[in-house]
């Protein structure tokens, strides 16, 4: 096993193959891999890095095959704030600048229990907005807020800017916890996204 820091043995080709044969090995039949099940030995660290914009790395270099980087962010996993690519023989860490997926589609659906937004992520997969994959509100560089979706375990994705004015377009003010807060319904849950009054006083 690697220390921290070495490079993966079997680096970019090998955890490739790995990953693949993982995905076809699922016993679930379709769906994602169960990695949550997997414990392999940590062989280092991988050249991978994926940025702010959602774009995949690799050596410094975008990795162009969409197929490639859908198929690394099946095997994605977080432990102690670290991200981790893990196929059954091998976990390599990488480098996330801020989240792993971007959401960059929303759909707004619902019915007499109430609104669902839905996100499709820039790897295409699609998360309904609810209790278990709520919506988190950070301070953002700007002085703004940035919204965080989870997506799983312990991955998140960055809201979109344009999709962020969206859901500040469809926001309502409710009481929680005796404040009056800003925020969001969906799925059964709202998610509170600021301040009421600092709200008003912004717009």
């Amino acid at each position: 096993m690697a220390n921290e820091g070495q490079t993966s043995r079997q680096g970019l080709e090998g955890l490739t193959a790995a990953a693949t044969n993982a995905a076809k090995t699922n016993t679930a039949g379709k769906g994602l891999p169960p990695v949550h099940l997997w414990n392999p030995p940590f062989c280092g660290d991988l050249d991978i890095r994926i940025g702010s914009d959602g774009t995949w790395y690799y050596m410094g270099t975008p990795i162009g095959r969409p197929a490639l980087v859908r198929l690394f962010s099946t095997i994605l996993k977080r432990e102690d704030g670290k991200h981790f690519l893990v196929t059954p023989v091998e976990k390599v860490g990488i480098r996330v600048d801020d989240a792993p997926f971007l959401a960059v589609e929303m759909q707004k659906d619902g019915d007499a229990r109430g609104p669902l937004l839905r996100f499709r992520t820039n790897v295409d997969d699609w998360v309904d907005c609810d209790a278990a994959h709520g919506l988190r509100f950070e301070p953002g560089n700007d002085g703004g807020l940035m919204p965080y979706l989870h997506v799983r375990a312990d991955l998140w994705a960055k809201v979109t800017r344009p999709l962020y004015y969206d859901l500040v377009d469809m926001g309502e003010e409710r009481m929680v916890d005796g404040h009056p807060m800003f925020g969001i319904e969906s799925g059964g849950a709202f998610f509170a996204m600021a301040d009421a009054k600092e709200v008003r006083d912004a717009l």
